[in-house]
């Protein structure tokens, strides 16, 4: 019997957080990650744990294939909670991509077809802009309002916008390649402690994503989605949707609408979650979620060593759900 807990959340990492030999050590310890990452390799017909493992040909960046891989790990660090806890978290998110991963583990996507979905979207959205295009970079220590404006200011019939809101103080831009550079050289004049180009090949969550939005949403309407079985957040908007129709339109805006992840993380403080769990590999989320909500217990899931942590802090709390 599982126990769904008011007071837990689980999020999950989107592009960006992907390394090579990332899980490495959880499928060391549990063979169900190498599992769900056969499933996912089956569904595309390549093996995706080779290119997380080995990278032979520099492909794990490639977007086509970061998407289902980023979202295969999320949903094998799940998959390995659910198989030692009997605690369910009754609030979900995740950061941009790895919304795709929270509706999968929250019964919501199904796991095959969602890792042919975002293998899609990642073609789409590298389709719509070439490589060189655009751009993308994070603005340290400016206010959310100044980076709107600065970026408003130097646009100059180009695209340049604010797409992440990762934490305050913390916003990353993208567009055209050479509006990025006068929103840098702007955001310095201005006082931002740093301005940092992002290794990036596609400017996300902007304007030139339309394209690839009106794509994915073709694709959509071939989906079968249900409704989740917890809370689910969603970047666009900082709600929960129960009717299909609304999430697969959350879909395809998130592909040219910011990440409102400091909103997000407000939100599940406000509802009374006391802890936020970081589902997959890296820690790039629990970073910024200490930030967001300094006085909730934050942890990560991502090895061995973080799912004994996180079982011995959980053993503690099931008492308050009872």
């Amino acid at each position: 019997m599982s126990n769904q807990s008011s007071h837990l959340a689980f999020v999950f990492p989107g592009q960006g957080s992907q390394s090579v030999g990332m899980l490495a050590d959880l499928a060391a310890h549990y063979p169900s990650v190498k599992q769900t990452f056969a499933r996912a390799s089956d569904a595309l017909g390549k093996d995706l744990w080779r290119i997380v493992s080995e990278d032979p040909d520099k492909e794990l960046d490639q977007t086509h294939n970061t998407q289902p891989i980023m979202l295969a790990a999320g949903v094998a660090a799940w998959e390995v909670w659910c198989q030692h806890s009997p605690l369910r978290p009754a609030w979900m998110a995740g950061h941009s991509l790895g919304e795709y991963t929270a509706l999968v583990c929250a019964g919501a996507l199904q796991f095959e077809e969602a890792i042919k979905l975002v293998a899609l979207r990642g073609r789409l959205m590298q389709e719509a802009v070439p490589a060189g295009v655009g751009a993308m970079a994070a603005i340290l220590g400016l206010d959310d309002d100044e980076v709107v404006a600065l970026c408003a200011e130097v646009a100059g019939g180009e695209v340049v916008a604010a797409v992440n809101f990762n934490t305050p103080g913390q916003v990353v831009i993208a567009g055209h390649a050479a509006a990025v550079t006068r929103a840098m050289v702007a955001a310095k004049a201005k006082g931002a402690k740093r301005a940092l180009p992002l290794p990036v090949s596609v400017p996300s969550h902007c304007a030139l994503m339309q394209p690839a939005a009106i794509k994915l949403g073709e694709a959509l309407m071939d989906v079968a989605v249900s409704v989740p079985n917890v809370e689910l957040i969603h970047n666009v908007d900082i709600e929960s949707h129960k009717d299909v129709g609304d999430i697969k339109a959350i879909l395809v805006e998130q592909l040219y609408k910011p990440v409102r992840w400091v909103e997000t993380v407000s939100y599940l403080q406000q509802q009374e979650v006391s802890c936020i769990v970081e589902c997959g590999p890296g820690k790039v989320l629990l970073g910024l979620n200490k930030r967001i909500a300094k006085h909730l217990d934050h942890f990560a899931l991502y090895d061995a060593e973080t799912l004994e942590e996180l079982l011995e802090a959980q053993a503690l709390e099931v008492s308050y759900d009872d």
